[in-house]
């Protein structure tokens, strides 16, 4: 049913709101038994690629030649022997040469970016991560809002992903202002964004791109925390 052509996504020019009813899936170059939802890529105006990959049990998806980085939604995954599961995550330098695979129905939140050098700096390494292994931290002493820096601070990275988690009835103590842009994946709960000059309701599957300078802001509601995953570039 196609609902009279109503939907809660939006796309205006320094920010979308892409929720699931208008999820399209297409296999991208180098995925076998798998498809990818595309939600932000330089076609829009971004400046990097981000999309969700959905593998049937046995499929696959070819190594990147940008850097990439990979959390699991659901399922496991295996990189290089290795096996990740829901929480955990990977980077990849640009042209590392891993193939991600999975023996089972998996999803995985991939960002795709080009890599920015800086004079005198080494490039970063290929690593592995759990979430639940990150130390929390509260934003502004807030307790009700944690975040968890999923990328090392090391000036050798140019992007930053962490995931926020808010209790209900926590917000972000400003609306921000600032240079960096967002790729922003709702994992959980839900709540009010602020983009630009219009008010979203946002819940668990929707996905959020912010250009620099859009005027954001979230605040939890209900009865469970909210919970997202976002990336931002960083250090250049």
């Amino acid at each position: 049913m196609h609902h009279l052509g109503k939907t809660r996504s939006a796309h205006q020019a320094n920010h979308l709101l892409q929720t699931p009813d208008t999820f399209v899936r297409a296999p991208l170059p180098g995925m076998h038994k798998a498809t990818a939802i595309v939600h932000a890529a330089p076609a829009m105006g971004a400046r990097f690629t981000q999309y969700t990959a959905e593998f049937e049990a046995g499929g696959s998806m070819a190594p990147a030649f940008a850097q990439r980085f990979l959390y699991v939604l659901e399922g496991e995954v295996k990189i290089d022997g290795a096996i990740l599961a829901a929480g955990d995550y990977a980077y990849f330098p640009p042209e590392h040469a891993s193939n991600v695979s999975a023996k089972s129905v998996a999803r995985a939140a991939v960002i795709e970016k080009l890599y920015r050098p800086l004079p005198g700096i080494s490039a970063p390494a290929f690593f592995t991560g759990r979430e639940t292994n990150v130390a929390a931290a509260f934003l502004n002493g807030d307790n009700a809002l944690e975040v968890r820096a999923l990328m090392p601070d090391n000036p050798s990275f140019d992007f930053a992903v962490n995931t926020m988690t808010y209790l209900p009835g926590a917000t972000l103590p400003q609306v921000e202002i600032h240079v960096m842009e967002h790729g922003l994946l709702m994992l959980a709960g839900g709540g009010i964004y602020r983009l630009g000059e219009r008010w979203y309701p946002a819940v668990a599957g929707d996905f959020m791109w912010m250009a620099p300078f859009c005027p954001q802001w979230f605040g939890a509601l209900g009865k469970t925390p909210a919970k997202y995953l976002i990336y931002k570039d960083w250090n250049r």
